[in-house]
């Protein structure tokens, strides 16, 4: 073991294995005894491939380059593919067009090129039809959505219209009825939604329409094999399952836990069904995630699965259950869990990279006290490296993560990106700030009306609370988010004189703009995070750090993708030519072809190591890794 800097220490994680080595899984589907999946590849240029793996343990490549499964409905999609007896239904990214592929014929698309997107597919195969959500954006003003019927034709039906968004369209076991949901501004679906049902009449289209729940946030609705109507709803103040039985919503197992999560993506699901009485769900308990099996007849509860957290995209049938999860130690994977016997095996991991325990900073829950008598959330990883130790008397730069969303949350799963900065001596405190999901209703919406300041509270509050207990050196604090993360990490560096340096990476920096400049989908969204745009347009630029930037002085690095939707460029670039013109020192990269998250391993790297040269210039110490220096100016 060697004595070197905090910074300065050799690590095991290249960005290179973080940016190339990896994928990331999202959506999960069952067909028969073969498990499908999609890869995000950023080698690959962010391409999205669906795997399926047989019953023997081979995998195959479903889609051939450059065809890519991934929907831009509300700009972050989901739900872009599904599955039926050896045909996949997908919607390709560059045309977003619906193609059918499998059972050896030659992919062909099934929808009319135009200006239609589509998410959320679902076979209807007693009609030979696709129903999915639908978005056009060929009509003036805001793209219209709706539910369509999609025929292995290619003629196109509408079904269901009316409301600004749908979601979940889901086909009973009989195909007789189905389910669906509707929301509409200025609600997200986290806000209240509105759970329907219909029969389908002899033409196909759907008869006797009724609301069965609504007034509360309700979100992925599920028919049992009988044919029950299950779902999530927070009208207990926490995200529990209910079922729609005889003409009434009966609780499954009341909890002060969250068993959903925000509607971010279509298709996502934290509970199935593995036999009459079983449901297999994954929840979340103090912001911590577990895997349960509830036996509705003895209205009992016990945890499976002990080794994972951080459950998503759970399918279960025939006493199985296949799930993406990781560890605290291992990286998000397709796990398949058998209920009969209690093994787990692994059938894919998002990144090969094992690292020795003595490299590995796990998680550790903290609460802090922060502004308003609240109580803040957050993860904090020390550093680790088994080949070196600090040098006497010396504290670890920390660095402050900020979650996206913000309605969103981080949880404990081990993550390369949080490693890549532990085994090279810094400190992370990875922050739930309040609005964050995981410690029930009354948390995630304490963040209405007090966006910006709040959320830039409790990242604050962390920090100060770390470097109380010893655990950080207080001239080396830094804040890192992306996203709405981005602006908090912007607002605490233009508000409170507690960080050093700040990265953003596609951030908001003027909250007026975004209101004229962002998608359908979250358009609304600051009505109730900062309050009516119209009443009261000082409260946008008193909460925008382009407007205050003579109370920011330490430097900050921002990154950008140049087709971003959701947030514009216009944001970052607004905020560097205001840093330039006040003699801030900045950094600003731009990423060609990259959306609202950088899906290019180039680019993944490039982002990583210019941001760790950024604090090694600020906080004086040299990266051990050889790296492309950045321009930073205005830093002497």
């Amino acid at each position: 073991m060697k004595s070197i800097p905090f910074g300065s220490w050799p690590s095991p994680v290249g960005a290179e294995s973080i940016a190339s080595g990896g994928i990331r899984i999202d959506q999960i589907a069952l067909d028969g005894d073969d498990v499908l999946w999609t890869e995000q590849r950023p080698s690959e240029l962010g391409r999205v491939a669906i795997v399926r793996r047989s019953a023997d343990g081979k995998h195959h490549e479903c889609l051939p380059p450059p065809l890519s499964a991934r929907s831009k409905v509300h700009e972050y999609g989901g739900g872009a593919f599904t599955v039926h007896k050896g045909l996949i239904w997908f919607c390709n990214h560059s045309d977003q067009r619906i193609y059918q592929a499998g059972d050896g014929r030659s992919i062909q698309p099934l929808s009319p090129d135009g200006p239609l997107r589509f998410a959320d597919l679902v076979v209807d195969d007693r009609r030979n039809r696709l129903i999915a959500v639908a978005e056009d954006h060929g009509v003036p003003g805001e793209p219209e959505n709706t539910l369509h019927a999609i025929r292995f034709d290619g003629t196109l039906t509408r079904l269901a219209e009316g409301h600004d968004f749908f979601a979940a369209p889901r086909i009973s076991p009989d195909g007789r009825q189905m389910a669906w949901l509707t929301w509409d501004h200025p609600n997200m679906p986290w806000d209240q939604t509105t759970l329907w049902v219909a029969a389908f009449t002899s033409s196909g289209t759907l008869g006797d329409v009724r609301a069965v729940a609504d007034g509360a946030a309700i979100c992925q609705p599920q028919w049992s094999p009988e044919g029950v109507l299950y779902f999530v709803s927070d009208r207990s103040d926490w995200w529990n399952l209910y079922r729609f039985h005889d003409n009434e919503v009966e609780p499954l197992c009341p909890m002060e836990a969250e068993f959903g999560l925000p509607m971010w993506t279509f298709g996502q699901s934290s509970y199935g069904f593995c036999g009459p009485s079983q449901i297999v769900a994954a929840y979340a308990l103090d912001g911590r995630w577990r895997l349960a099996l509830l036996d509705l007849d003895k209205s009992g509860i016990n945890d499976l699965a002990a080794d994972y957290c951080a459950f998503g995209s759970l399918r279960a049938a025939n006493g199985r259950v296949v799930f993406v999860a990781g560890s605290s130690r291992r990286s998000r994977s397709v796990i398949e869990l058998s209920l009969e016997t209690g093994r787990s095996q692994v059938l894919k991991s998002a990144n090969p990279l094992l690292l020795d325990d003595g490299y590995i900073s796990c998680a550790q829950p903290v609460a802090f006290a922060t502004a308003n008598g609240v109580t803040g959330h957050a993860f904090y990883y020390p550093p680790v490296n088994q080949d070196v130790y600090p040098q006497s008397g010396e504290h670890p730069p920390l660095l402050v993560m900020s979650p996206g969303g913000p309605t969103g949350a981080t949880d404990e799963c081990f993550a390369l990106t949080i490693q890549f900065w532990t085994t090279r001596g810094f400190a992370v405190l990875d922050v739930n700030y309040r609005g964050s999901t995981g410690y029930g209703s009354a948390y995630r919406r304490s963040l209405n009306g007090g966006w910006g300041v709040f959320d830039v509270d409790d990242c604050c509050n962390g920090a100060i609370w770390l470097v109380e207990q010893g655990l950080a050196d207080g001239e080396r604090l830094a804040i890192r988010g992306g996203s709405a993360g981005g602006y908090t990490t912007l607002c605490a560096l233009a508000f409170h004189d507690v960080f050093r340096a700040g990265a953003s990476y596609y951030g908001i920096g003027d909250l007026s703009a975004l209101v004229a400049e962002t998608h359908k989908f979250e358009s609304r969204y600051d009505q109730s995070l900062v309050g009516p745009f119209g009443a009261d347009q000082k409260v946008f630029r008193d909460r925008s750090p382009i407007h205050h930037l003579d109370k920011l002085n330490c430097p900050v690095i921002l990154f950008q993708g140049t087709e971003d939707k959701v947030v514009p460029p216009s944001q970052a670039e607004s905020m560097v030519a205001a840093l330039r013109a006040n003699q801030l020192p900045v950094a600003y990269l731009a990423f060609e072809g990259e959306g609202h998250g950088f899906r290019q391993s180039a680019n993944i790297r490039r982002a990583l190591e210019a941001e760790l040269y950024f604090y090694g210039r600020v906080f004086g110490f040299t990266p051990a890794d050889a790296i492309e220096p950045i321009p930073i100016e205005n830093l002497d």
